[in-house]
């Protein structure tokens, strides 16, 4: 039986790392703002996955500086869109933080037809990390590079399939717009999550895989994938060897997808609440515990200002929206 190294196991390491660590109490500046009851720091996702680890080392964080209980919700469904609808219908108090994602604060805006919110019913507080995604070969195909699977899709149309987690999931739209920008074609096959991919990528019954770092990673350094490139701007500490995608092919210069992980309130929160926490966000990214944690992840710190991180969002709606608009995709938030 195949011994996989999956994301959960790599994200409950990482999450056991930081519960173990002892955070330090940064001290409050004179009038500095701070909660009056529980906070609650909604996950739009389910137990075990980067949100949800990124909430949680939040909500350890922000105990003891706050001297208030922080409490981590779930709420899993729609892609991420249901908890974050929950979070953007509040009047902003301070007391509601929301960990974001590209799913439902980038891709949903312009993918589902009935979303039930809108991005200006956020206020952006500061991104935490960004993970790069992965593109890997099953080793049967004669393709150890990007210019060699471009070639050989240019010399054998139709030929090769890639697989993802899913339709519109970040995986997906990151092989959609590879597509988009080299001029070439291949046959999508969406699986329900990446472990489903995974093990189709494994077995060969998909010759590319577009994937988030992790579960594939370990696989490639096991050998039993190839990796052709990463699709940040930057090669990854934890892939030395898999190049950038834009060191790949002229056409791909500009080519930056990653998983990104950060805090938004409602938008109607006071000002001194919003520097509060994005205090103390760069706070907790400070810290050694914190560092070590993230690079466990494959992930690297990207704190900034409220309006840094709100023109980052901007745009990676904007980008997104091209992608999606291009290929026509068109969904329903169930």
């Amino acid at each position: 039986m195949t011994n996989l190294v999956t994301r959960r196991h790599v994200l409950t390491g990482a999450a056991a790392i930081t519960s173990a660590a002892i955070l330090p109490r940064a001290s409050l500046g004179a009038g500095e703002w701070k909660p009056t009851e529980t906070v609650r720091v909604i996950v739009p996702a389910a137990a075990g996955g980067s949100t949800d680890v990124m909430g949680r080392m939040l909500a350890a964080h922000l105990q003891p500086v706050w001297g208030q209980s922080v409490v981590v919700e779930n709420r899993s469904g729609g892609g991420g869109t249901i908890g974050t609808a929950e979070v953007a219908r509040l009047k902003g108090d301070g007391h509601t933080i929301l960990l974001g994602n590209p799913g439902p604060n980038a891709i949903a805006y312009s993918i589902f037809k009935n979303l039930t919110y809108k991005s200006d019913q956020l206020q952006a507080v500061s991104n935490m990390i960004k993970i790069p995604n992965i593109v890997c070969a099953h080793p049967s195909v004669p393709i150890k590079t990007i210019p060699e699977l471009i070639a050989y899709i240019k010399a054998n149309p139709d030929k090769l399939n890639y697989g993802s987690s899913g339709v519109g999931q970040s995986p997906h739209l990151t092989g959609a717009w590879w597509l988009q920008l080299t001029g070439l074609k291949m046959q999508h096959v969406p699986f329900r999550g990446a472990g489903p991919a995974l093990q189709a990528a494994l077995a060969g019954d998909i010759q590319i895989l577009f994937d988030n770092l992790y579960p594939s990673l370990p696989q490639v350094l096991d050998g039993k994938l190839t990796g052709l490139a990463v699709t940040t701007q930057q090669r990854n500490a934890q892939a030395p060897n898999v190049p950038a995608m834009r060191e790949t092919a002229p056409e791909l210069e500009k080519f930056d997808v990653a998983s990104w992980f950060g805090v938004f309130y409602p938008k109607s929160t006071p000002t001194e609440a919003v520097t509060s926490l994005n205090e103390q966000i760069k706070v907790l990214l400070g810290t050694d515990a914190t560092k070590k944690t993230i690079a466990t992840m494959g992930a690297v710190s990207d704190y900034g200002t409220p309006q840094q991180f709100q023109t980052f969002v901007e745009a990676e709606t904007a980008k997104f929206k091209t992608i999606i608009d291009k290929e026509g995709l068109q969904m329903e938030v169930k």
